[in-house]
């Protein structure tokens, strides 16, 4: 399997590296992004072991799941043997929310 982070998601590192990095320091990045990282790695070898985000249990589509790290969620789709990563938020955001800017960003 091979993992892809998509635009949004790239976008969504490079947010959460400056927004820790300014409110608590380079340290602390250093260690969200290993558990990011780690994440990822354990998504790459169980990519079935994410659970389907309550936001999207009413949509009935399966394909899409997402892992805890910290306090950031990882939204990931597994296709075939590609694994994409769509988002990476802070846990107390609006998931909802933010899928929708994502969304329309997308059909602009």
């Amino acid at each position: 399997m091979k993992v892809v982070f998509l635009e949004g998601a790239e976008e969504d590192l490079k947010e959460l590296r400056r927004y820790i990095i300014a409110s608590f320091g380079r340290s602390t990045w250093q260690e969200t992004y290993q558990h990011i990282k780690d994440s990822v790695r354990d998504i790459l070898i169980f990519p079935q072991s994410g659970v389907i985000p309550e936001e999207l249990v009413d949509c009935n589509t399966r394909q899409y799941r997402q892992v805890i790290s910290g306090m950031d969620r990882i939204l990931y789709e597994v296709k075939d043997t590609i694994i994409y990563i769509h988002l990476v938020c802070d846990i107390r955001r609006d998931m909802r929310t933010l899928l929708s800017r994502r969304l329309l960003r997308v059909i602009k």
